[in-house]
């Protein structure tokens, strides 16, 4: 059973996804430590709640971001934790983490990757005017929403949508589609091979097709 570290900024519905599925046995992890930038956050709460070990690292607390990841670093490896899921973590992570778990620090991300990375996928693909949104979840590189993708999933957008009626849709999807990506690592199905001058390329072992799209018709 693979070990999880979970980082969130917010409510952490992505959290209680994974929590959930840990606990019904849907997912063959457990969570063992939860980390928030924001001693406020709800995903703190949740984690508590399930009797969770919590962290918190304030970037004002630190010199560097690079000490404020450490923070994560050391609780992570302190509790045990393989991999890290970003769920919901609204800051960019640097090299202090993605050197201590290399391809083992996954995003998701509510967009369409390379679409719309940044902080507000769906409120900008609302403002391009885009007729498709949806989410990805993929490793974790050192740029803004660049690392290899692990899996996405679409959604039309349909007249009269708002951020919040497209994020009401889109979230289930969300939560889905995290638990399969994760659902390969921990079965340590995924493979990522990286040859000079070409972006790093993601293999998931017995899945040809790694993405879906919605069964919901556009309404004119």
């Amino acid at each position: 059973m693979r070990s999880l570290c979970v980082l969130a900024s917010g409510e952490g519905t992505n959290l209680q996804a994974i929590l959930d599925a840990c606990a019904s046995g849907a997912l063959a992890a457990r969570v063992a430590v939860v980390g928030s930038d924001r001693p406020d956050a709800r995903a703190l709460h949740r984690a508590r709640a399930s009797g969770v070990p919590t962290v918190v690292s304030r970037p004002k607390d630190h010199p560097t971001r690079e000490a404020h990841d450490a923070v994560f670093v050391e609780a992570a490896r302190a509790h045990g934790a393989e991999l890290v899921v970003l769920a919901g973590y609204m800051r960019l992570v640097t090299s202090t983490l993605l050197d201590a778990f290399p391809d083992r620090v996954v995003n998701v991300h509510p967009a369409l990757l390379p679409s719309f990375p940044g902080t507000d996928g769906l409120g900008d693909a609302l403002a391009h005017g885009a007729t498709i949104a949806g989410t990805t979840v993929h490793l974790v590189d050192a740029g803004v929403d660049t690392g290899p993708i692990l899996a996405q999933a679409a959604v039309p957008i349909v007249d009269g949508d708002t951020r919040a009626t497209l994020a009401a849709r889109v979230r289930p999807l969300e939560h889905a589609l995290l638990l399969t990506a994760l659902g390969w690592l921990v079965e340590g199905r995924v493979t990522v091979t990286r040859q000079p001058g070409e972006r790093p390329r993601v293999r998931v072992e017995g899945e040809p097709a790694r993405g879906f799209v919605a069964s919901e018709s556009r309404r004119p």
